[in-house]
């Protein structure tokens, strides 16, 4: 064996990984994604892409032509560590136009991504031990990033024949003095639900500082949502730009934060981010001033994909009690189909060759579903049911027909 080799095999068996690194739970849906890129490139089959949720359809023109004019005037240095003024003001005018609140842009941290954000409100908030209240299932990292800082996860079941609805009721049962935080997140990834306006003024009245991630906004079909912001100034809300104006590359978020915070966010910002991208957030004011309409547009075709979404996923026999109402997902009952959600969901993408996030990756309470996202062309939707049907009803797998 040469020596260097030896050096790697010995220091491979002697890593001092953190026991922080070593714990964190794999994002299942990213898994099943990267398993169905590696069956494209090894046969040659197009998979049929059901398992994240990123937006299939162009950034609206008006936001490249302003990233490019800001790259080619030379834009392309740190900004303030709080993020561009001009943007945070537009931020502002746009909870105030859809929302009727009040926020100020002094109480606005733009970051690269909606994750950061996630973190460094957590950063703010959590000591070791802490309790964060969380729906289950929710979206799958908020546990980790919770664990990150060493915060406690306190999951509240939510049922699909109560329309997943996350209620003040069982969130006050879960209460207790190391309660930090109560998370929420509507519309809901991955359930596609609204929380109901009353539960969201009743949850912001039970006392601890709410956390709301509002990414999905803007992504409603029936009904409207409704921000945190309306019902308590002692919130953190969370949001960006990824999903309504699909931008999932160009990474920028933000949090709305109490004024007491923002001087802690921005120390946490300057340290492990510096600041989010310059021409990137001059993109972000083009998606405010300009890119609505294009949004609306998007809106629509998603809606007409999520009838055609939940019509073929009950023709096949998976459960939806409840229509979906926001985001782009629905997240199915397949106890029909007798396996494990993990197990099903690597039969389906092997088998069938359509690729669907296993339920137990957003929770406990998320075992029997599969979740599977509408953010994809109509024809690829209906390929994909109609090879499911042929799978899950008739036992034949998916195989590609030449010419």
């Amino acid at each position: 064996m040469q020596r260097h080799e030896m050096h790697a095999e010995n220091f491979a068996a002697n890593t001092p990984i953190s026991k922080r690194a070593r714990d964190i739970r794999p994002f299942l849906a990213m898994d099943v994604l990267e398993r169905a890129q590696a069956i494209e490139r090894d046969t040659g089959v197009a998979v049929v892409h059901l398992e994240v949720g990123e937006p299939d359809f162009a950034t609206p023109p008006a936001i490249v032509e302003a990233a490019a004019r800001a790259m080619h005037d030379g834009d392309t240095h740190y900004t303030h560590s709080l993020g561009l003024v001009e943007l945070r003001e537009a931020i502002a005018a746009w909870y105030h136009a859809y929302y009727n609140v009040r926020v100020f842009a002094d109480q606005i941290v733009v970051t690269p991504g909606s994750s950061p954000a996630i973190l460094l409100a957590l950063a703010a908030l959590l000591e070791p031990g802490d309790e964060v209240i969380l729906s289950d299932p929710r979206y799958a990292c908020y546990p980790n990033f919770i664990r990150l800082f060493d915060g406690i996860t306190v999951d509240v079941p939510i049922d699909e024949a109560e329309g997943f609805q996350y209620t003040a009721d069982k969130v006050r049962a879960h209460l207790t003095p190391r309660t930090k935080a109560i998370f929420i997140n509507s519309p809901s990834n991955p359930t596609g639900t609204l929380l109901a306006p009353a539960e969201m003024a009743r949850i912001a009245a039970l006392g601890p500082v709410v956390i709301s991630d509002e990414i999905y906004h803007g992504l409603v079909y029936e009904g409207r949502a409704h921000s945190i912001l309306e019902y308590t100034d002692r919130a953190f809300v969370l949001n960006g730009f990824s999903k309504l104006f699909a931008m999932t590359g160009w990474r920028l978020g933000y949090i709305i934060a109490p004024s007491p915070y923002v001087r802690s966010l921005q120390k946490i910002q300057q340290n492990l981010f510096i600041s989010a991208g310059s021409f990137v957030q001059r993109a972000g004011i083009a998606a405010l001033h300009q890119a609505a309409p294009e949004a609306r547009r998007m809106v629509e075709v998603y809606n007409q994909r999520r009838q055609v979404m939940l019509a073929g996923l009950r023709s096949i026999g998976f459960g939806v009690a409840h229509d979906p109402t926001g985001a782009f997902y629905v997240f199915a009952n397949a106890t029909h189909f007798g396996r494990e959600s993990y197990a099903l969901a690597f039969e389906i993408l092997e088998r069938a060759k359509v690729a669907v996030a296993p339920g137990i990756d957003f929770g406990p309470h998320g075992e029997g579903y599969l979740r599977f996202s509408y953010a994809n062309s109509l024809e690829n939707i209906q390929e994909g049911l109609g090879r499911l049907q042929q799978y899950l009803v008739h036992g034949l797998p998916y195989e590609r027909t030449e010419g």
